[in-house]
């Protein structure tokens, strides 16, 4: 399954994975000062969960250009029944 992010979207789930990036590092940044546990599970609970919509935002749009394959016939051949257990799989992954 190939991933189409386009315009929005792509600005999107990247503004989100770099948010997630600057919080990790902000996260090892505290661990190294020896900074509060409370504050360092505080800033790593927002990293998990900017990467958590970033996941979701991407599988909702790989859902969404499968249905439009399924819908239109696409998909090489591949049984739809397939694809939505592999898409299912995606999704559980990140819940």
């Amino acid at each position: 399954m190939e991933l189409d992010l386009a315009g929005a979207e792509l600005k999107a789930v990247l503004n989100r994975l770099r948010r997630a990036q600057g919080q990790i590092s902000g996260v090892i940044r505290m661990i190294e000062e020896g900074r509060d546990c409370e504050e360092v599970v505080t800033q790593l609970a927002a990293a998990s969960r900017a990467l958590d919509r970033a996941g979701f935002a991407i599988i909702a749009t790989g859902l969404q250009q499968c249905l439009t394959d399924i819908e239109g016939g696409r998909r090489d051949g591949e049984d739809p029944e397939k694809m939505r257990a592999r898409l299912e799989k995606l999704f559980l992954s990140l819940a």
